[in-house]
């Protein structure tokens, strides 16, 4: 930053390059996933003008009270300013060596990882280039596929480029859910059953003489998919990834009903059916006032159960369940909620990121809760985690080991649902 800029005033127009390193923080800001555009950037500068550079504290607040306008974005902000406003071109030095200094910033070793691509992508034409024959030779060593490799990402560790391609490729998946019998019927000349009206009626056009008997057969259609998706602060990175696969679902198929909840629950069904991923996004954001908070799923299964269940749950609805079971509330009230849930839906089945660790356990009071009442326990962190999904649900009950290796010793299971009500 220019020196004479640093002594600009409050009320006093920007002189130097100020200006043009706040339309570049803005831009850093943009990449790491903020939603920053030139409207908030013109705004940023008119703060700083009217607040004056000659206090860190009042400068860093006034672009702060300008860029962050959610919970979620506060830590992003911090190590981009950081970063950018301390010495803006150290990571891109520090990237061009191949050992690191011993002891570098502190801000840089706590940097987030997107907001270190977004300050290194915005260096100058030639290192863009140097860094892209460097990416070139380093991938013409590997001999398996980068798609294979992004398969197996942890959400949380992603890049903003990988993201990028992981919701690419979410867009293109499908979610085949098998079709179950109603309990209506169809005509079919092999059907199991005789089909008595359509018999009688075919026999008056011969007087009565002669009945040939028709067949009918039970319809079959896909059951109803009510997603419930936790959106708590240690969801948060999930269940945004989560909400673009139930985006794809909902636009590849008719009733699927999605709740998002934290400390209340939401139902933003409407808002997934827009056609724009980034549209229907932003609705959502909208929509939801409890993003990134506490985490309350008894109270929230209660609101469910006593408001939604006999609306979306009909016809053998199939229930995803999308939570780590962190509850705020110690699992108070989870007990009784959890269980009318099961006993509603032909599956429910919990997606739980934790499953990701080898030594997952279930310790905490929520998780001993529901883990005693679900038919399938699955992991919910990576592309390769949606695709088992996928075909679990394809087939009509459990697939894989279910939930008897994750009870502990002291917990009873309680046996599929399915297998109770002879849907298995």
């Amino acid at each position: 930053m220019p020196a004479a800029a640093m002594s600009t005033g409050a009320g006093e127009p920007l002189r130097g390059r100020l200006a043009e390193n706040i339309i570049h923080f803005g831009r850093v800001l943009r990449k790491a996933g903020m939603p920053v555009g030139p409207g908030k950037v013109i705004e940023a500068i008119r703060a700083v003008e009217a607040v004056g550079i000659r206090h860190k504290d009042d400068f860093y607040w006034a672009l702060h009270a300008v860029f962050v306008n959610r919970f979620e974005h506060r830590e992003l902000f911090n190590q981009a300013f950081h970063i950018v406003w301390r010495k803006p071109n150290f990571l891109a030095e520090l990237q061009k060596v191949q050992l690191p200094p011993l002891a570098p910033p502190e801000n840089v070793k706590k940097a987030n990882r997107r907001v270190s691509e977004a300050a290194v992508a915005e260096r100058g034409d030639e290192d863009k280039v140097e860094q892209e024959k460097k990416e070139i030779e380093l991938d013409a060593s590997f001999t398996y596929s980068d798609k294979e490799v992004l398969q197996k990402v942890d959400f949380e560790a992603m890049s903003i480029e990988e993201q990028a391609r992981a919701k690419d490729a979410i867009k293109r998946m499908r979610l085949p859910i098998v079709e179950v019998k109603t309990r209506r019927f169809a005509a079919d000349p092999r059907g199991a059953r005789i089909d008595m009206r359509r018999s009688f009626r075919a026999g008056l056009r011969y007087g009565g003489s002669f009945i040939l008997l028709k067949r009918k057969r039970h319809r079959r259609r896909r059951p109803p998919l009510v997603i419930l998706c936790d959106i708590s602060g240690s969801m948060s990175n999930y269940s945004r990834m989560f909400l673009h696969f139930v985006h794809a679902l909902t636009n590849d198929r008719d009733r699927v009903h999605t709740f998002l909840f934290g400390t209340r629950l939401t139902n933003v069904t409407r808002h997934l059916k827009q056609r724009d991923v980034d549209v229907a996004i932003n609705k959502v954001r909208d929509a939801v006032e409890d993003w990134s908070g506490g985490t309350r799923i008894g109270l929230t299964l209660r609101e469910f159960n006593l408001v939604w269940s006999r609306r979306v749950l009909g016809q053998g609805a199939i229930v995803l369940l999308v939570t780590d079971g962190l509850d705020r509330d110690a699992g108070v009230g989870l007990e009784g909620e959890i269980e009318r849930l099961h006993k509603s839906c032909r599956r429910l089945i919990w997606l739980n990121p934790l499953l990701r660790f080898s030594e997952f356990e279930a310790k905490s009071s929520g998780v001993r809760v529901l883990i005693r009442h679900v038919d399938d326990f699955r992991p919910v962190h990576n592309l390769e985690s949606l695709d088992d999904l996928a075909r679990a649900l394809t087939a009509d009950g459990p697939v894989g080991e279910g939930v008897e290796p994750y009870l502990p010793k002291d917990v009873p299971a309680l046996g599929s649902q399915s297998q109770v009500r002879g849907h298995g």
